[in-house]
């Protein structure tokens, strides 16, 4: 089989998006090294290096007009390469395919992670949501197959699209290979003094941006009295003046540890050393932070109302993200019942194989071949 990936995400995008693209690249070409695979990329410039199969080949825009007007080829102009290599598949990993897919004769899947822009309009601009609508409604509508990460984005999606519910199969995220390995002690060791961390702490794992909700985690700490250190992990945006304002009110400066510039290979370590870990997010497609925490062994803390009790299975536990106050309830049971948290901890574990590289490469193929025999 030959398939096509729209893969500018996988080489230009270091946060969600790309690590599904990347993923998905990586366990095709692991568990089906027989196929060949094709990845569109509309520049070589600053491109993110992860492993190729001998079976994958890199596009590049071939016109002059492709190479300079870069986001045109990849909105429509790559058709002209499409027909040209003529795959089985082309699959848009990123909630959009080219103008004129319909056109080429080639099966077209497009993987949608979300719809948060349509439930919460106020945390994105107009000029972003008229792109997105724009390009998520081509995609659902011109597309053989659409790909969900979650039940919840399948149903955003045919009630804010209209997309056809026979199209839709939901297809669940992984995370990086690396969360699944046992941590070594002296790996710990070495990670906790990397970066000053408290010998027992709580932690969250995402950009820090609005959406996310670290502030309920120090309101909640506050509220609670409970004087065990909180880290955040991530990429700062202007949010973090508000995390920081909102620290400088409780007094809670040494209670409260940034870390901005965390290397991946040192985030199962993180994790495993933490006692908790809590994702208070409004809404997301998935959640992968989740995921990692559970592969980890590590207990969680997330939201109702979303995709989180998809992610984080039952032996989670879930508060609203609007309150304080069940979030320190729930923190201070887990902390004070050491039963309760190696359940969390076993069951976890055991959740998380739902979602094993297996697994997810499996229901990608799934999904290929039956749109092929269709």
């Amino acid at each position: 089989m030959k398939i096509a990936f729209d893969a500018k995400r996988a080489f230009h995008n270091a946060r969600g998006l790309g690590n599904y693209s990347r993923d998905t690249i990586r366990l095709l070409g692991s568990y089906y090294p027989e196929n060949s695979y094709f990845l569109f990329n509309p520049s070589s410039k600053n491109s993110i290096r992860f492993p190729l199969t001998d079976q994958t080949k890199v596009v590049y825009p071939q016109s002059l007009a492709g190479k300079i007007f870069k986001s045109i080829w990849r909105s429509g102009g790559m058709c002209r390469q499409i027909r040209s290599i003529k795959p089985d598949i082309y699959h848009g990993l990123s909630q959009e395919l080219p103008r004129g897919i319909e056109s080429t004769g080639v099966k077209s899947v497009v993987t949608m992670h979300d719809v948060i822009f349509m439930r919460y309009p106020e945390l994105y601009s107009a000029t972003y949501r008229s792109i997105f609508i724009k390009k998520n409604k081509h995609a659902c509508r011109f597309a053989d197959r659409i790909i969900t990460i979650s039940e919840q984005t399948k149903r955003d999606l045919i009630k804010y699209f209209a997309a056809d519910e026979q199209k839709i199969s939901v297809v669940y995220q992984g995370c990086n290979a690396i969360f699944r390995q046992p941590v070594s002690t002296d790996k710990k060791e070495y990670v906790q003094k990397k970066y000053h961390l408290p010998p027992h702490f709580l932690l969250n794992v995402g950009a820090i941006e609005k959406r996310k909700n670290a502030a309920l985690i120090v309101e909640a700490l506050h509220q609670k009295q409970l004087g065990i250190p909180l880290v955040i992990v991530g990429k700062p945006t202007s949010y973090v003046q508000e995390i920081r304002l909102l620290i400088s009110k409780y007094q809670m400066e040494d209670q409260v540890l940034f870390i901005h510039d965390a290397e991946t290979s040192d985030l199962p370590a993180i994790y495993a050393l933490s006692e908790i870990f809590i994702y208070p997010s409004i809404f997301e497609g998935f959640g992968i932070p989740i995921l990692e925490a559970l592969c980890t062994g590590t207990p969680v803390i997330s939201s109702t109302g979303s995709c989180f009790e998809e992610t984080g299975g039952p032996f989670s536990l879930y508060i609203n993200p609007e309150s304080p106050e069940e979030l320190g309830e729930s923190i201070s049971r887990v902390l004070s019942d050491s039963d309760l948290k190696n359940t969390m901890i076993k069951e976890g574990l055991a959740f998380s194989e739902k979602f094993s590289d297996q697994t997810i490469a499996q229901d990608l193929m799934d999904v290929y071949q039956s749109l092929l025999n269709s």
